[in-house]
């Protein structure tokens, strides 16, 4: 008969992070995992998502009733090189991976 976590202690012998709770409460890291209690949960830690960085160019123009306007263009990557595609970027957002926030923003010379 198999251990109860038999599964997580393999899993953390060959080197993955292991996380527990108690009752229903929040995932903590272990060092050393105990391997006991009824109520006691443990997981792999999952891998934090990746950062979301966004370019885009920005941009005065000016319209036909002669009023400027900004102008926002979202560029993407170019999976095939790893690099923007417009060589027009002067604005990078950077959102975090986890809460969708926005970490950071950056004019691009």
């Amino acid at each position: 008969m198999k251990h109860k976590h038999y599964d997580m202690i393999v899993a953390w012998a060959n080197g993955a992070r292991i996380e527990t709770r108690l009752n229903g409460g929040e995932w903590h890291e272990l060092t050393i995992p105990a391997w006991n209690g009824i109520d006691t949960k443990y997981r792999i830690k999952p891998e934090p998502k990746p950062d979301l960085k966004l370019y885009f160019e920005v941009a005065k123009y000016t319209s036909e009733e002669d009023k400027p306007f900004l102008f926002l263009h979202r560029e993407c990557m170019n999976p095939k090189n790893n690099r923007i595609d417009s060589i027009n970027q002067n604005l990078r957002l950077i959102f975090d991976g986890e809460t969708g926030e926005l970490k950071s923003a950056e004019v691009l010379k």
